[in-house]
This record gives C-alpha cells, structure tokens and sequence, in this order.
C-alpha cells in the first residue's frame, strides 16, 4: 500500500487520475460573507485561494527572477500567455522540449491565457469572424489566425495546469447591441473550446493530459449580459470561471460593481478568477466579492522602474530622501532584497542602471503581493478577513495622506525626487 501511494504522489498525471476519481478538484475551506478560503487540487500540485499569480508572459518574469527564486518567494502559480508563447519560441518548440514545466523548469501549476485579450489590444488590425480572428503579428506584422480550436491547441502544446478559453474582450466603451453580439460569440466560442479540449486530452502524445478549461465572462459593464452570461457558462460543468473584460477602462467602482452582481451567479464550488486585476486594494475588494484568483503585472512592472509596495503604501525609491536610508524596503519583510540590503543601496543601483536594482524592487514586490495572500488567507481561516482588509486599506490611506499633504516632508521629498 505505501509503494502504491508513493507512485501516485510521485507521478503527476496518476495523482491526478487518483485525486479526480475522489471528486472535486476545489474544495471550499471556509467562508467570511462572500469571501472564500478555498483549495484547488491541480496536476502540479495543490493551490491554497485566494491566490495571486506572478506573470512570467513569455515564461519568464521580467526583471530577471528565475523559477528558482519564486521557490523564495512564495509563489504558487505562475501565469504564461499563449498568444506571446505561440509567436516565439513558438508553442510546436515548447512541445518540443517536453510542455512549458519542462522548458521553464518550474514545478508550479502555470495557467495559460488564451491570447484573446493579446490579439485584440496589441493586433493593430484584425477582423473578427464566426471562426475566430483574423490579425497581424506585432511583431514582425505576419499575418495570423487564431480561434477556439487554434487556442486550445496551441495551450496543449504549452501543457499548462490551466487552459483559459478563446474569447473576445469587447472595448469599456462599447455600446449595448455590440456587447451582447460579442457575447454570445464567446459562449459558442467556449463551447468549441470544452469540445476540442476534450479531444485534445484524449490524445495519447498530450503533454498533459489533464488540462483543466476556466471560462470566461463577459459583458462590459451592463449588468444584464454579464448576468445571463454567467448563468449560461455555469451550466457547462468547466473547472473553473474567469471575470474577464475588466480593469480595461472602467472606474474601480464599476468594476466592484459588476463583481457584485456577477459572482454570485458563478459556481460556488469551483474557483473564480479576476483576470488582470490589479493593486493591493483592488484584490482585497475582489476577496470580499468573490474572488478566488488573481493576477496582474503591476508588481513586476513598477518594480523595474523601482516603485516597491509596502503596507504603509508604495514608495518611488528614486527619490532623493532614499540616497541615504540605511532601512530595508520595509522593516520585517522576509523577502531576498529586505533581508540584505538597504534602500540606499537600492536606490543607487537603479540610478546606475544595473539590473540588480530592478531585479531587488521585483523580488520585493512580488513577495509582497504573495506574503499578503498568506495573510489573507490566514485571516479567512481565523474568521477576521474584514477587520484585516480595513487595517490594510487604513495603513495604505494614512500614509497616502501623509505623503499629498501640503507642507509636508514627505511631499517636499516626493517633489524633489
């Protein structure tokens, strides 16, 4: 019995057939309100939710982190997109080497974006049809196609954990009668994408031949197509269900708005995802809503031009008051780039151009984005998530008060810098 329980950890793809014919792959822990405390059981290991996935686009996080510091850092999931992937090394390469795990070396779970949202943003012309998109590389403007059954083959080629569906991300200022076109095109689009999955995993050569499909919502900002969306897609039995179209124009407000509408008619036992969302206190009003993933670049992205997060807010360390600061980026921060060094020292290695400063401010960011997730969690688990979000959005306020406030140092500093 413990050899065979040995082989079943130690093979992936048979823990995977053990753990599916035990039932559900999420398991919902706990609830606080509409928060959930959750665990999702993948192919590449167990993920602990509400999660946040660090952004390695073209399977690299930009700033230098390899997949061996995310080991340090707290990562869990990383997130590739398909689209980049599919353009260079190309995704027959990737299959090639063995799926993204291998050619990465990672021994997360990685979720693949579909490249929907990348060919209708970056493509400077496309044209849209009933079998998919048409559009030219932004790369080198070869021409291009891709569509449902194009997006599924190319991430089963990737042999990511998680698959996102083909779909199109219709524009914030879209009218009404667009919108809901554009809708019901991605729920036959994500019926073609469960179906050519399905297919694709029954292959004998499949990298992975257990590749979960989340579905996307859409629907802009109008309540009622989001809402008869997500009661369409809930009835497709997926693994998961994705907010999409968000944080592409529209206030905080509106965005908070349409969670609250939405979510509740997603699955409660599957996992919910807030595609490209965002700041510290954007995902903590997605956990109060709903919101089981998240992930976006704004870590990796302002740490290269080294803007560092911090409970008490994010400090620019280009500033000229950072030249003599002897203090870590934040006192007590376990991360690589705190425990060593100081924001002086940073702070000149940014000034000088070397990488090493970028790479600190990105390590930095992204444990704190990470250790904050644990936090959460754990405040889930011991039934005070409410009164850890205010304490959090609190800390970030004052020191955003402190630092806009009129006469004071810190702004004088700020302006300096």
């Amino acid at each position: 019995m413990g050899f065979i329980l040995y082989k079943i950890m130690c093979d992936p793809y048979i823990f995977s057939d053990y753990v599916m014919k035990r039932g559900t792959m999420y398991k919902l822990l706990k609830t606080e309100g509409r928060a959930k405390r959750g665990e999702f059981q993948t192919v590449h290991g167990t993920i602990q939710t509400p999660v946040f996935m660090n952004v390695a686009t073209v399977a690299a996080i930009k700033g230098a982190v390899s997949t061996e510091d995310l080991e340090g850092i707290k990562n869990q999931v990383v997130l590739c997109n398909t689209y980049h992937l599919h353009l260079r090394p190309g995704d027959d390469n990737v299959y090639r080497m063995g799926g993204l795990h291998k050619f990465m070396s990672c021994n997360k779970p990685i979720l693949t974006d579909s490249g929907g949202f990348q060919v209708f943003s970056l493509a400077k012309t496309r044209r849209i049809k009933e079998e998919g998109v048409y559009f030219h590389s932004h790369i080198d403007g070869h021409k291009l196609f891709m569509g449902p059954e194009e997006s599924m083959r190319i991430q089963s080629h990737l042999g990511s954990t998680i698959a996102m569906a083909f779909d199109e991300c219709p524009s914030a200022r879209a009218d009404h009668e667009y919108v809901q076109m554009s809708v019901d095109r991605t729920t036959r689009w994500l019926e073609r994408c469960k179906k050519e999955m399905d297919r694709l995993n029954s292959l004998p050569d499949t990298v992975n031949p257990h590749q979960m499909l989340f579905g996307i919502n859409q629907g802009a900002i109008f309540d009622d197509i989001r809402i008869e969306h997500a009661k369409c897609i809930r009835e497709m039995d997926l693994d998961g269900y994705a907010v999409g179209g968000l944080a592409v124009g529209e206030t905080h407000e509106e965005m908070y708005h349409v969670l609250e509408q939405v979510v509740p008619y997603l699955p409660q036992d599957k996992p919910t995802y807030l595609m490209g969302v965002g700041t510290p206190a954007n995902i903590l009003e997605g956990v109060e809503r709903g919101i089981d993933f998240f992930d976006c670049v704004y870590p990796s992205r302002n740490g290269r031009h080294g803007h560092v997060y911090t409970k008490k807010g994010k400090l620019n360390l280009l500033n000229a008051r950072f030249e003599l600061d002897s203090h870590p980026i934040e006192e007590g921060c376990q991360c690589p780039a705190c425990k060593r060094y100081s924001r002086g020292y940073i702070r000149h290695l940014l000034k000088a151009g070397e990488m090493l400063g970028m790479r600190l401010c990105v390590l930095h960011n992204l444990y704190f984005y990470n250790n904050m997730m644990e936090e959460i969690r754990d405040a889930l688990d011991n039934g005070n998530f409410a009164a850890y979000k205010k304490k959090t959005l609190d800390g970030f306020r004052e020191y955003e008060e402190l630092s806009t406030a009129p006469g004071s140092d810190i702004a004088k500093n700020w302006r300096k810098g």
